[in-house]
């Protein structure tokens, strides 16, 4: 495993074959430890990725009064009554984590701060504070960004609101403030965006009515005062690691794996639908519910694969496995260009910026626009040979490490340690299924 701070390094091993599993779903597992805490009794989460993101997650709601410990296999949350924490709640890199609990601690009715590292502290919170402070909430920030206080208060007042970029955050933020308002708040949400919350909120017995909007969107109700009633999860793998796998496999020659128990929601499902039209190999199997959610291990054979353009409207399904997809791009035939996607400027790093210098320091042809990237394939291994910054973001550093499994020459990144917040589990499963990619000191 890579040690803290230092880089890695991959290369050609041949091909990749094996069984294995994804890592717990970061999206899910953040909203069942925030619902088990909000909840009056014992919740049972199993699956859930114990990673740093989800770690602080679980801090904070320590700080705020619930009871949370793993237990054997499992993860058990005690639900209590909300108090204001003795100190800031601290998110590190956690931007799904902060907004979300903005959003309960608003509709708990109990003040909190809240504090996050570098890259936390510059993406923008005001879409979350926006919303809440329409319903009443009181909060202080610096120029929409962390640090981020939400004042103590009773009385919000429910809303009817557009959400003018499909932000799954924002909408889960207005959600669990919503359970502290008086009357019914409706959310229009034009364009469709990742439903995780909707789903477990049902699932720990609040009603919510949701219709479509006869356009292509919906429009989800929600009556303030509802209460959750403690129910056990179990977390199924997360499609935006099971990703790195999947390409990893494809641009492989001889590959072929399997991903058990990964999340197959159509609305997280967008890589896969994008590399299937690409030419993948790619088949779902023993497909089936759990809590609510579709999972399936999914099948991946080597292909051969030809460049695409993947429409703007399908960004919100697959909004962080851009930058893998671009490494898929780099080898296969022909132009593949990626619209919508401005959500990439401001995610844990410039994404779109991070990965065109990382493509071109590995001799692909690659260009970009403020929402949109050109990668450029010759049906080919890449060059590689570079040594990328990762600008201490996960998905970039994962990335271009799953590039030098297939480049002609090993692919070096400056920075491992974060890998840990989504993945803890990524140096050892590639090493399973075949990949050498080595920690450097």
């Amino acid at each position: 495993m890579a040690a803290q701070g230092h880089g890695a390094i991959s290369r050609k091993a041949g091909a990749l074959s094996g069984a294995a599993p994804a890592p717990g779903d970061k999206s899910i597992s953040h909203r069942a430890l925030i619902f088990g805490a909000l909840a009056r009794g014992t919740s049972r989460i199993t699956g859930l990725l114990e990673g740093d993101d989800v770690l602080r997650t679980a801090a904070a709601m320590r700080a705020l009064g619930a009871e949370v410990e793993r237990a054997g296999g499992a993860w058990r949350v005690d639900g209590a009554p909300w108090r204001a924490p003795d100190q800031a709640l601290y998110f590190a890199n956690s931007g799904t984590g902060a907004r979300l609990v903005m959003g309960a601690v608003a509709g708990a009715g109990v003040g909190a701060a809240f504090a996050g590292d570098a890259s936390l502290r510059a993406r923008p919170m005001g879409r979350v504070l926006e919303p809440l402070r329409m319903m009443g909430v009181e909060a202080k920030s610096r120029d929409g960004r962390l640090p981020v206080e939400i004042l103590a208060g009773e009385g919000l007042t429910a809303v009817n609101c557009v959400l003018a970029k499909p932000s799954a955050q924002v909408k889960s933020a207005i959600l669990l403030a919503a359970l502290g308002a008086s009357g019914e708040t409706q959310i229009h949400e034009p364009v469709l965006c990742r439903d995780h919350t909707e789903r477990m909120l049902a699932a720990f017995g609040v009603a919510l009515d949701i219709k479509d909007d006869g356009e292509g969107g919906r429009i989800i109700s929600i009556a303030g005062g509802q209460r959750l009633t403690p129910t056990d999860v179990s977390v199924p793998g997360d499609p935006s690691s099971a990703a790195f796998l999947t390409a990893a496999a494809l641009i492989t020659p001889g590959s072929e794996i399997t991903i058990t128990n990964v999340l197959v929601n159509l609305l997280r499902a967008g890589f896969y639908q994008t590399v299937r039209e690409m030419g993948a190999d790619i088949t779902f199997e023993n497909e089936r519910t759990e809590n609510g959610e579709p999972v399936a291990d999914i099948r991946v054979r080597h292909s051969v694969l030809h460049g695409i353009e993947t429409p703007a409207a399908r960004a919100p399904s697959m909004i962080d496995e851009y930058p893998i997809l671009a490494i898929v791009a780099a080898n296969a035939h022909g132009e593949t260009m990626m619209r919508g996607l401005e959500e990439l400027r401001v995610k844990e790093s410039d994404r779109i910026a991070s990965v065109e210098a990382g493509l071109a320091s590995c001799g692909v042809d690659v260009a970009s626009g403020e929402d949109w990237l050109l990668v450029r394939g010759h049906g080919q291994a890449p060059k590689g040979g570079a040594l990328v910054k990762t600008h201490h973001d996960h998905r970039i550093a994962m990335s271009f490490l799953t590039m030098g499994l297939a480049s002609n020459q090993p692919v070096e990144i400056d920075d491992a340690s974060m890998i840990a917040t989504s993945f803890p589990e990524f140096f050892q499963i590639m090493s399973r299924l075949g990949g050498e990619i080595i920690a450097r000191q």
